[in-house]
């Protein structure tokens, strides 16, 4: 692949045709010239028409974008050229149409924000379970599961049998682990979250904190969803994903739920329904904790949003 095949940019056709493909990728490695990498990943991305947002940081990339096959399979060539980057893995689902309205490349102290320092997934983590081993895991009697991801995303999802942590973000987990001793009552601890970075970090501090045998899946629930029959699969209701499908089903086909503009929480066809719902404005989750004020802030939002619907344009908003 020449240099001028990769930089050129798809047909808008081709992205018509086929819709996006979604690609979550992750990778930790020793990445000291992020800062530099910022601007020719930017620059790349936006000549291949690729959207989305990839952080960067010291301890490597984490990110998801779509853009045509073409596209993303220039992305992740152009990524395993780097030298930091030659073992990224990446997993793939199929949108209806593109998730993202642009692309952002974004410089930060972590990849996946835990708040602890020094813990080092290239160091010490958890044993990686394929996602075929993983219902063999989770139903044995010694293991106890632990869902690592946040409380909007495991309502309308979760493995059966798992526990629930209730964190509202990432940096509440390890104040959690400390505080549940009750972890200790059985030898295994088996953990997971949408694409498995969180449980890099997750099964990393949980070593440290002197568990012996931790387990996390493979890729995720997503690989899971992509790979594990319905018919033998242990997983109940959606997963959450962050971007304008909000959601994917087994096989990783898109998800039924929508996106409440006000909070940001995923709500069901049911929820629609409610009267505290009103699009853009409000859905059952957040209208008691909202202000008039707020929520008249919010119609002006989405009113502007309709207008630029009806001239056939993207508001930055929606």
């Amino acid at each position: 692949m020449t240099d001028n095949q990769i930089t050129s940019r798809p047909a808008p056709a081709e992205a018509a045709a086929n819709g996006a493909l979604v690609a979550a990728l992750y990778h930790f490695a020793r990445f000291e010239r992020f800062e530099a990498f910022r601007a020719p990943l930017q620059a790349f991305c936006d000549d291949n028409g690729i959207k989305g947002t990839l952080l960067i940081a010291r301890e490597g990339i984490n990110g998801t974008v779509a853009g045509t096959d073409d596209a993303i399979a220039r992305l992740i060539a152009f990524l395993h050229a780097q030298p930091e980057f030659t073992r990224l893995e990446h997993k793939e689902s199929r949108a209806s149409k593109m998730p993202f309205l642009r692309m952002k490349v974004k410089l930060k102290k972590e990849i996946v924000t835990m708040g602890v320092e020094n813990i080092d997934p290239n160091r010490i983590v958890g044993t990686y379970v394929d996602p075929k081993d993983w219902n063999a895991l989770i139903s044995d009697p010694e293991t106890i599961l632990i869902d690592t991801r946040n409380d909007y995303e495991t309502a309308i999802g979760i493995f059966k049998g798992a526990v629930d942590p209730n964190t509202k973000t990432f940096r509440e987990f390890p104040d959690w682990v400390k505080n549940n001793t009750g972890l200790h009552n059985k030898p295994k601890i088996a953990m997971y979250c949408t694409g498995g970075i969180r449980c890099e970090k997750a099964t990393a501090f949980m070593k440290e904190q002197g568990f012996d045998e931790v387990y996390h899946l493979k890729g995720g629930i997503l690989k899971y969803l992509e790979e594990v029959p319905q018919e033998e699969s242990l997983w109940e209701g959606a997963c959450f994903v962050f971007d304008e499908r909000v959601s994917v089903e087994h096989g990783l086909k898109e998800g039924n739920h929508k996106l409440c503009h006000a909070c940001r929480n995923p709500i069901t066809a049911e929820e629609v329904t409610s009267p505290k719902y009103e699009e853009g404005v409000s859905c059952s989750n957040c209208y008691d904790s909202r202000t008039e004020e707020d929520r008249l802030r919010y119609r002006q939002r989405q009113h502007q949003i309709a207008l630029a619907k009806k001239r056939g344009l993207r508001h930055i908003g929606s």
